[in-house]
């Protein structure tokens, strides 16, 4: 089959160990991320099957039509909220997703918590230009760390505070505090509550439509000027404008975020990344050398099993017919 692959940011794709499973197909790879409908088109356009890293190329009816070769869309994890399922099966293109490993992008988020609450970066920095301690960081032991979304990220990022010696509070719909209370941690009486008592709070909320702004300026507000902020899921769960405009008055005093509205951030220029309350990092949830092996060779499976006839991970079947 030809393939397309999009946004190898890295520039890593035929460096994995799965990149040997397209052996046997014509694969063009793109480094970079194009956003208007007729650019990718182009892109796409002799593609019988294109692999999709996570949500960096969404896909539109308008970018359908300009697509009479595509067959298949080979999505890397399970997400597909940036596909249109309805009308790829009208089109009859399949569409084939899954896969994804919780641990990594809970891993980053303690990457973040530890270098925000020790000022790691900037220390690190001053000590390069000559200079020898110049903060004093925040311990983590005894402080509360507020779960938003209880689920399979939120659990280990928990887990991982309750070992340091944090009291670990959560917040959530209702299987958020079946799952919770399950492993012995305590549900916060309210949502005010909840805001107002973390000195951390990290959020693990998918982004479905009914997600979209579910952190709003007012939750912000409620946080302590000590309190660090730590998004690690999607810059669209947070209301539009609301954290840069909290940082700015002080409530949290401090974010840490991995997301972005627009992806990806190029030139510097993102207002967060002008603020010395907020550490930034692009978008390394899930990015390493062994989430990328299971991602990818998933999407190049569900090639290889597509060109067989014998098609795995579809989640419109009708398409096939």
């Amino acid at each position: 089959m030809k393939v397309v692959i999009s946004d190898d940011y890295q520039d890593c794709i035929r460096g994995l160990d799965c990149f040997a499973k397209m052996a046997d197909h014509e694969v063009t790879i793109h480094n970079d991320t194009v956003k208007e409908v007729d650019a990718i088109a182009e892109r796409f356009a002799d593609a019988e099957a294109v692999v999709l890293i996570r949500e960096r190329t969404p896909i539109t009816e308008t970018l359908l039509d300009k697509l009479p070769n595509l067959k298949l869309i080979s999505q890397t994890a399970r997400g597909v909220n940036h596909i249109p399922l309805e009308a790829c099966t009208r089109r009859g293109v399949a569409v084939a997703a899954g896969g994804g490993n919780k641990n990594v992008t809970a891993e980053l988020t303690w990457g973040l918590i530890l270098a925000a609450s020790r000022n790691i970066p900037r220390e690190v920095q001053a000590l390069k230009e000559g200079r020898w301690q110049t903060s004093l960081g925040h311990r983590l032991t005894g402080k509360t760390l507020g779960i938003y979304a209880y689920g399979g990220i939120g659990n280990i990022v928990a887990k991982v505070g309750a070992a340091f010696g944090m009291n670990v509070l959560a917040w959530g719909r209702e299987g958020s505090r079946e799952r919770a209370t399950a492993d012995g941690f305590e549900m916060a009486a309210s949502r005010e509550t909840f805001f107002e008592t973390s000195d951390i709070v990290c959020i693990h909320i998918p982004l479905k439509p009914d997600a979209r702004g579910i952190v709003t300026a007012a939750d912000l507000a409620r946080m302590k000027p000590s309190a660090l902020f730590v998004n690690t899921s999607r810059a669209g769960l947070i209301e539009e404008g609301a954290l840069l405009a909290a940082l700015k008055a002080g409530r949290p005093g401090f974010a840490a975020v991995d997301v972005y509205e627009d992806e990806p951030v190029l030139g510097g220029n993102h207002p967060l990344l002008e603020l010395d309350n907020c550490l930034c990092s692009p978008h390394l949830g899930y990015v390493s050398k062994e989430s990328f092996e299971e991602y990818i060779g998933g999407a190049f499976d569900r090639i290889t099993a597509f060109a067989k006839g014998e098609p795995i991970d579809i989640l419109n079947p009708k398409a096939l017919k």
